[in-house]
């Protein structure tokens, strides 16, 4: 179990680097890299907040090994707290502007929610990859 874990904890936190740093990018790309400069402060706190949501997003995929609850909600569950430590981050290191109005915060929810989509249904698929071929390597011996 402590294995688990501490993939677990490894996985969140390099899927949750990697997908802030995408997003810098991006905001560079968008904005023009000459034009856009990240002080010291922003990204320390781009590295701990977004090693912290993806701890939020990989420690509850733990929920997955219930077999009891229905698939529906296992990703409910998953989905509702990953994205509430996201938004909670987000307020807190103001990544989500909220001085700037309702538009730009829900721009903002609507764009993490496409990621954390895209992320989710990546998994999905490795994961039911890996399944069908396992089960492949016992019909076959």
């Amino acid at each position: 179990m402590k294995v688990d874990l501490i993939k677990r904890l490894a996985m969140g936190a390099f899927v949750g680097c990697f997908i802030v740093m995408l997003v810098m990018v991006f905001m560079s790309l968008e904005r023009g890299p000459q034009n856009i400069q990240f002080d010291g402060m922003t990204i320390i706190n781009a590295f701990l907040g977004s090693i912290v949501v993806g701890w939020g997003f990989s420690l509850t995929g733990l929920i997955y090994e219930r077999e009891d609850i229905a698939f529906p909600l296992q990703i409910a569950f998953q989905m509702g707290i990953g994205m509430a430590i996201l938004f909670a981050v987000a307020v807190y290191l103001q990544w989500m502007p909220v001085n700037l109005g309702i538009g730009i915060i829900i721009e903002w929810i609507i764009i993490a929610c496409i990621f954390a989509a895209v992320s989710w249904c990546g998994f999905y698929i490795y994961y039911y990859l890996v399944a069908r071929d396992l089960n492949k390597k016992i019909v076959n011996k």
